[in-house]
Parts: structure tokens; sequence; C-alpha cells
């Protein structure tokens, strides 16, 4: 078996259970209906619990070829502007699946298991975008070939981004959500025909200002410390948007 930090994905099955529980306290009744009438055969009718699901199943045969969907490389000669046919061909990538997704899971003529997968993507997608090392750059795959040292441990940064950050705090699931929950931003308006454009932009512009890729690759504490508020503001904007976008899609009579 590989070491854990060789086949991480994206947020840990932690982090990507904040974004769920985060969000779903703020779904309107509609939506929350919607959303359990979608899950009505699922062991807990809740997007927390599904929210990891896309990680699960990329590696199956059957959905193989969504593992190419949960990202999105930027070109380091015009970074972080997004033009379709170049960073986006054929509709592989999260800004495209994202908006393919949506479309299903709001079309009630769709059949109940495509609207329940969409609904299934639709949440693990938006929480995915908002990792900086997602929506950055295809030369060293998102970090994941960027090898670190975090004390004793061996990694590369995009797991550390994804995992180690979350983890140096004490909480469970639950409790890093109450923790988030006390500032979180405002929502905001779904506006134009895909607010993914504009969120992977904007993740993509803070693996600069953030100075994300550390000059020195042994690191330390300090490191850590700096990077977790960054972690942690994206996965509360992951959080409102994507409640926004469940709201939106499903909340309306």
């Amino acid at each position: 078996m590989l070491p854990l930090w060789q086949t991480a994905h994206a947020w840990s099955a932690k982090g990507h259970r904040i974004v769920a529980e985060l969000a779903e306290r703020q779904l309107t009744p509609r939506t929350r209906a919607a959303i359990r009438d979608l899950l009505d055969d699922e062991p807990t009718p809740h997007i927390a619990a599904i929210a990891a699901w896309a990680d699960q199943v990329r590696d199956l045969p059957t959905y193989r070829k969504t593992a190419r969907l949960h990202f999105i490389n930027f070109n380091r000669a015009d970074p972080c502007h997004y033009t379709a046919e170049r960073d986006c061909p054929d509709g592989q990538c999260i800004v495209a699946a994202i908006a393919h997704y949506r479309q299903i899971l709001r079309n009630p003529a769709a059949s109940p298991k495509a609207r329940r997968e969409a609904l299934k993507f639709v949440v693990h997608f938006v929480s995915d975008i908002h990792q900086p090392l997602h929506s950055a750059f295809g030369d060293d795959r998102g970090a994941n070939t960027f090898q670190v040292r975090f004390g004793f441990q061996g990694m590369n940064l995009h797991a550390l981004f994804d995992r180690v950050l979350l983890d140096s705090r004490p909480f469970m699931a639950g409790e890093y959500a109450d923790f988030l929950q006390r500032d979180l931003p405002e929502p905001g308006r779904i506006r134009g025909r895909n607010p993914a454009i504009d969120w992977a932009e904007s993740a993509c512009r803070l693996v600069e200002t953030e100075r994300i890729y550390p000059p020195n690759r042994r690191l330390d504490e300090s490191y850590i410390l700096r990077m977790r508020p960054v972690a942690e503001r994206q996965i509360q904007l992951a959080a409102v948007r994507l409640a926004a976008v469940l709201n939106a899609d499903l909340g309306q009579p």
C-alpha cells in the first residue's frame, strides 16, 4: 500500500465533511427536503455523509474518467486567468464539471439516479475547487510532485495542504465546523452561468499572494500556523457557496 501522502486526492475526507456540515446548516427547508428525497437510499440522507464519495469512487472503472474533473490546470504564462479552450479542453476540468452536474441536479426531468449522483459530485467539486492547489498548475501536478519535509515526515506539498493543516487542530469534523461557524463570510449571490470560474481564479491567486510554495522545503510549525488560516478561510468560502448553489438549484418552488 502506498503511503497516505502519495495517494492524496483533495481535501481530506475530514475537510470535505466540514464543508458539507457547514453548508447543511445554511440550507432552506425546501432544499433540505429535496436532498432527503434524493438521498433516500443512502444510509444517512445528509450531504456530510456523501461529501467524500467522489474521491472514494474515482479509481473504480465506472468512474475513472471523473478523476480529471477534480482540478483545473492554469497556464503559468497567463496565471489564474481562465480560458476554456486552453484550460478546460472538452470540458475536462472542475470548472466545467460543476456547471455540468448542476445542470443535471436542477433538472426535474432527469432520473433520480442521475440527480443523486449529480448532487454527490456538486457537493464534492465545490469543495475541491476552493483548495488552492486544485486550482493551480499542471507542471507539478498541483504540487503533488513538490516534495517537502515536516518534522520527520516526508510528503508532497499538496498532501500537506489537504490534510496536515486541518489535522493540526484537535477537532473532529463536527467540532471543526462549530469552530468555523463563528465567522462565516457572506455567500453573495450566485451570478453568471458558472460562478466556478471566479472561484477557481481566486483560489489560484492565493498560491502566489499567500506564498503557498515555501522557499525552504524543510517546513516547521511556523508554516503550518501561517497556512492554516488560508485553508480554513477557503473551507468557509466553499461552505457558504455550496449552500448558495444548493439553495438556488434545489430550493426554488
